[in-house]
């Protein structure tokens, strides 16, 4: 196994669980800034495809595509792996073994008391009929991120609660077993012998980007989801972008173009005010439409133009990494070795702080089939 390379820059941890294609809320949310800190920080991301079995145990060849897909998108966004690392969760051992370990620390009462977990109960409407494994799923992502020992990690802002109790992790963890002193700062922890950093988030310039579609059963605009069908992909084309934008949801008291326009939670200009560069051209145009004076299919034109320009760079890259699939694998598996390396030496500090370390290993790493 490959030894750790020591880096002098801060490290950042993020990633995502393979679902499918990203689209346009995973781009403001946190894939654009991943992009932009690659030459200041030495970056991890990880496809959790381990998660993915916590609601779609019965589709193991759907997750492995997934896996491919996030990694074609990550490349063909900006992700370079000569800068970043990019990684499978599930061929690195060591975040397993630490979520066990984890698990120890998290009381059940608190587990469930996470927003986000009873976020995900409701929306994906679960009810009781979930596993185990379900429950499992944030002291997983405590391990993702532990396990590496960043500094920061880019995220979405549904994404703060489970950042904030791997926080609770690291103090608990350095506190009992690196005798780290309650009272320490976050930021002196690892000053003050901790194994583990206190992480800090860092959150997109859009922290929830809305769909095309119209508001939910409360009411508000519902988040970009590909299961709500209201999404717009980094791999979609120009004619796909056309048809969604066109159909998109805006005010549904606007019956005629002569009526006065309503701009705020509209989701035509939500989408203006974060894409489009021309910032002048939308305070105008929000000034016309809000007077009647513009119609929706003029704005939603404008906002085709914008989107193309931003996807469609994006989507040709991703063209050429979909001709050459063993490319992408061979992405993976380095960037998959450097992971284990890291995570090895983080599992072995673990143990030695628990009194844990009787044994060494050494793990080894075949192309696979």
């Amino acid at each position: 196994m490959t030894s750790t390379t020591v880096s002098s820059r801060p490290r950042i941890l993020t990633g995502d669980t393979p679902t499918g294609r990203l689209h346009l809320g995973h781009w403001v949310g946190s894939l654009e800034n991943r992009v932009k800190l690659q030459d200041e920080f030495d970056c991890y991301f990880i496809i959790a495809n381990v998660h993915a079995f916590t609601t779609r145990v019965e589709k193991p060849a759907e997750i492995r595509e997934s896996v491919l897909e996030i990694a074609a998108d990550y490349l063909a966004a900006g992700i370079d792996p000569a800068k970043s690392t990019i990684f499978i969760q599930s061929e690195v051992p060591a975040i397993a073994e630490l979520a066990f370990f984890f698990a120890m620390l998290v009381p059940f009462p608190r587990l469930m008391r996470n927003p986000t977990l009873k976020d995900e109960i409701r929306d994906k409407k679960l009810g009781d009929n979930y596993s185990f494994g379900f429950l499992l799923y944030p002291i997983g992502q405590i391990a993702d991120i532990l396990a590496f020992r960043p500094e920061l990690v880019p995220v979405g802002e549904d994404q703060l609660a489970h950042l904030e109790l791997t926080r609770e992790v690291a103090r608990r963890f350095d506190q009992m077993y690196c005798d780290v002193n309650p009272q320490t700062p976050d930021e002196d922890y690892v000053k003050a012998g901790g194994l583990f950093p206190v992480i800090q988030p860092k959150l997109g310039r859009v922290h929830r980007l809305v769909g095309t579609g119209g508001p939910g059963e409360s009411g508000q605009l519902l988040k970009m989801s590909k299961s709500l069908n209201n999404a717009i992909f980094l791999s979609d084309d120009s004619d796909t972008i056309r048809k969604k934008v066109m159909g998109m949801y805006t005010d549904p008291n606007r019956k005629r173009a002569t009526d006065p326009g309503r701009t705020e939670n509209n989701p035509l200009w939500i989408f203006h005010e974060t894409f489009n560069p021309d910032k002048n051209w939308v305070a105008e145009a929000q000034e016309k439409y809000r007077a009647g004076a513009i119609g929706d299919v003029e704005c939603k034109k404008k906002l085709v133009e914008v989107l193309v320009a931003l996807i469609e760079p994006v989507r040709l890259r991703r063209a050429l990494y979909e001709k050459d699939p063993g490319a992408i694998l061979a992405i993976l598996r380095a960037g998959t070795a450097r992971a284990n390396a890291l995570a090895e030496e983080t599992l072995r500090l673990a143990k030695a702080a628990m009194k844990q370390d009787y044994l060494s290993r050494r793990l080894s790493f075949s192309a696979g089939s």
